[in-house]
């Protein structure tokens, strides 16, 4: 069989359970069709019940659900919003929207995620600048939970707010509490690659029910309570669909099915890898339990056979979809002229983790026929190293 004969591995694709259209036909046949309808209600109960919420909000995005939070704290022009580096560009744009300038945190190594000595560092330096920061963006990568109780503490004694980004999290839990369930603001995302999906869209939570009731309003284009159509203020136009909120519901039954299987691909690649001494895990925090959205690894650095680009090149040809770690945002050109602080002081972790880090296939349809053709494909570029050595 020719290489463009093998079937495409991807990296995280869609994992639908078959009881979507139910609730898809149930839409239609009551004509539930436009935003809002007993769909996104039901679903917003039912995630506020899964990670203990008092109350959460049905959004087209988690990009949207970030937007919210940050109007809610009253975030505007030239204030800055602390935010982990190593995230997508989602985590940190609304921040744009506002008017706002982003002040990026390095990783620490236990955690890959926000280093609390770099956020604490970050906040003492802006205090001397003149400005508190009005909040802070925590990012929960490829579903492991950040280093929650210090940064909390930092939070508390600095009386800055915690927006937990979980896009990635959902179903993670950070000492028996959900992660997104943690800080002031909690998001996560349903778009296609998460473990849980809606096609596309997003959910605030908080246990400020003023606040969701708030975000309810801004949702919605901000209508005041008139018969005619009348506005006071800047309103959005977020709410999810009666439509998309019914596959969520199909797809919340099966969440805990999903991050068993998550966590088995990932087992397997820790077999799969264990002799290779220069392959290593992202690490998960005691006391924490992570959905495994994405099974990530560092690599040593080196050139040739065994370093990132030359297996990401290997598996590329090999029809299967692997990918870097995330930019750090710091290093965007979009960010370029933003200010960054680092867990070490000669260097960043962040950066560290991007130039040797990969993530590799880790659907929850993945099958062992097909974990083991990406096992196989990167142990045979260490062959490769150890005979060119």
């Amino acid at each position: 069989m020719s290489v463009r004969d093998k079937e495409k591995i991807f990296l995280s694709p869609p994992h639908m359970t078959g009881n979507e259209m139910e609730y898809v036909q149930e839409a239609f046949n009551s004509n539930w069709i436009a935003p809002l309808g007993p769909n996104v209600d039901a679903f917003e109960k039912g995630i506020a019940e899964y990670v203990g919420a008092k109350g959460a909000l049905a959004v087209s995005s988690g990009t949207a659900a970030i937007h919210l939070a940050l109007s809610l704290l009253g975030i505007g022009e030239g204030d800055t919003v602390l935010c982990s580096t190593l995230t997508f560009v989602a985590s940190a744009n609304p921040i744009l929207y506002l008017g706002a300038e982003p002040v990026f945190v390095d990783s620490e190594p236990d955690s890959w995620n926000m280093s609390p000595a770099a956020l604490e560092k970050a906040i003492r330096e802006e205090m001397k600048r003149g400005k508190i920061p009005k909040a802070i963006i925590v990012v929960h990568i490829y579903g492991l939970v950040a280093d929650m109780d210090k940064i909390c503490e930092i939070s508390k004694r600095y009386g800055i707010p915690i927006i937990e980004d979980a896009a990635e999290s959902l179903g993670s839990t950070y000492k028996g509490r959900q992660s997104g369930s943690i800080g002031d603001f909690g998001i996560y995302s349903f778009n296609g690659n998460k473990i849980i999906t809606t096609s596309g869209g997003g959910m605030l939570v908080s246990n400020d029910i003023e606040s969701i009731e708030r975000a309810r309003f801004l949702s919605t284009q901000a209508r005041d309570p008139a018969i005619h159509y009348q506005h006071s203020q800047v309103g959005y136009n977020y709410r999810m669909s009666n439509i998309l909120a019914g596959i969520g519901l199909s797809q919340l039954k099966v969440i805990k099915e999903r991050i068993k299987q998550k966590r088995t691909v990932f087992e397997r690649y820790v077999h799969g890898f264990q002799g290779i001494p220069e392959i290593t895990f992202m690490p998960e925090l005691e006391q924490t339990y992570s959905n495994r959205w994405l099974t990530t690894i560092l690599l040593q650095p080196s050139r040739g056979p065994g370093s990132p680009s030359y297996i990401l090149n290997k598996l590329r040809d090999e029809q299967i979809e692997a990918r870097p770690i995330w930019k750090p945002l710091h290093l965007q050109p979009l960010f370029k002229k933003m200010r960054f602080y680092t867990h070490f002081n000669d260097k960043s972790v962040a950066e560290g983790i991007y130039a040797n880090g990969l993530c590799l296939p880790s659907g929850s349809n993945l099958s062992l026929i097909q974990q083991r053709r990406v096992i196989d494909c990167i142990l045979g570029c260490f062959m490769l190293r150890v005979k060119s050595g």
